[in-house]
């Protein structure tokens, strides 16, 4: 089952690293097809908003076919998305690799999670899905640095050839190594869609698009302003994502713990963190040393805000676990979408470098204003009691989480997770 596990991780690694590589070659990809870096940035919120439309729609669309079927298709049309990457001629066909690439990314987490869950023993599905998502951490840490580094030396385009191999790779990893999946049960996606009426779940899909939205604003744009204000050169930005992934890694581990001890005085703490550590860097980011530091704090308490919020949508949509977290995906990636695209915007209306960030503080504090409204209907018993046309009643606020592992790398299958628990009850 290991090997089942692997090729699994392997595909989670690809698809994690053409996500986020893009942010490391804004320069490049930019000079090489004569458009403006805030144009090139669009690459991010193109493939942010693929996801978007790619995780409720492919979920859907494989609804009836065995699991392993679907997933073999995914990566069969990741491979696809990123061949036609590495063959762009120009600024549109790049973008419309990025966006068939990005149409496979939510439904694979969300199936391939499941497909993990039911390889092992029920006692041992946790850490069966964590060996899946270790393929999405080490492309944040290695995969995307690496990436970085290769289309720097070699061209951008090299990189989206190295992204194609590794799928294929996981193509054939799938086929020879994961057994045979069942198809879901028919009307297990209609039942969950009633969930939706609960308006808890859509204030805790808004914060969490504000909130990831407050980390992309100003995440997109780290090449050019560690380039231009803190005076790196372009071969140090490739480090810089590695000081950053390390970053990620400890504040996702961190805000898991701390969601499962006190879920929603966490998510304000970790959302008010995100505001100030992103004021900060806007000071902090015009020297290489600070900049450096607080890259790596905001690194951290970015990526802490992913458990809470994602455990705070499950929380409030238990009972439909696989289209929860088909949503979950949708909204952090509507947030990568929203904050580059704002972040761009400032930027090419001449309001500097340090724009994207100013705007990430703000996408952050209005964050946790969603947060602190959906915790203020909490204590006033709409959380508890339910509203009629709600689709029944809703969660205690203090109802029981998923017990497995709320560690989860960027703009994968957030929430994934609690699908292993909702199978073992």
């Amino acid at each position: 089952m290991r090997a089942s596990l692997l090729a699994l991780a392997i595909g989670a690694f690809g698809i994690g690293t053409t996500e986020f590589v893009i942010v490391g070659l804004l320069p490049e990809v930019a000079d090489d097809l004569s458009v403006s870096i805030p144009s090139a940035g669009m690459l991010v919120t193109g493939y942010a908003l693929g996801v978007v439309v790619g995780a409720p729609l492919m979920t859907a669309a494989g609804a009836r076919l065995p699991r392993k079927t679907m997933l073999v298709v995914l990566m069969a049309v990741f491979i696809a998305g990123n061949l036609l990457c590495a063959l762009a001629g120009d600024y549109t066909a790049l973008m419309g690799g990025r966006l068939v690439a990005a149409l496979t990314h939510g439904a694979f987490f969300g199936i391939g999670s499941v497909v993990a869950a039911d390889l092992v023993a029920p006692d041992r599905r946790a850490g069966a899905i964590a060996l899946m998502f270790t393929g999405l951490t080490l492309a944040n840490v290695l995969g995307v640095p690496l990436g970085t580094f290769l289309g720097q030396e070699f061209g951008w385009r090299s990189t989206f050839w190295a992204v194609t191999g590794i799928g294929i790779f996981g193509l054939l990893g799938l086929i020879a190594l994961v057994p045979a999946q069942p198809a879901p049960e028919r009307g297990a996606l209609r039942g969950e869609l009633a969930v939706f009426r609960n308006p808890q779940v859509w204030l805790a899909l808004t914060t969490t698009v504000l909130g990831f939205g407050g980390v992309f604003a100003s995440f997109t744009y780290l090449a050019p302003m560690m380039t231009e204000l803190a005076g790196f050169s372009d071969g140090a930005v490739a480090w810089l994502l590695v000081l950053f992934g390390v970053g990620l890694c400890v504040g996702n581990v961190l805000g898991g713990r701390a969601a499962d001890r006190a879920l929603m005085p966490s998510l304000y703490l970790i959302l008010g963190g995100l505001c100030l550590v992103l004021v900060i860097f806007t000071f902090t980011s015009h020297a290489a040393v600070p900049a450096a530091i607080t890259l790596a704090a905001f690194g951290a308490i970015g990526f802490a805000t992913v458990p809470p919020l994602q455990a705070r949508v499950m929380q409030q949509a238990a009972g439909a676990p696989a289209l929860a977290s088909a949503a979950n995906i949708a909204a952090f990636n509507l947030g990568n979408a929203l904050g580059a695209w704002l972040g761009g915007l400032a930027v090419a209306h001449g309001l500097g470098w340090t724009s994207p960030t100013w705007i990430g503080a703000a996408l952050a504090a209005a964050g946790l204003g969603t947060a602190a409204l959906s915790g203020r209907l909490d204590r006033r018993g709409h959380g508890r009691h339910g509203n009629r046309g709600s689709g029944g009643p809703h969660p205690r606020p203090d109802a029981e989480l998923p017990t497995a592992p709320l560690t989860n790398a960027p703009g994968a299958g957030f929430g994934t997770h609690s699908i292993v628990e909702q199978k073992s009850r």
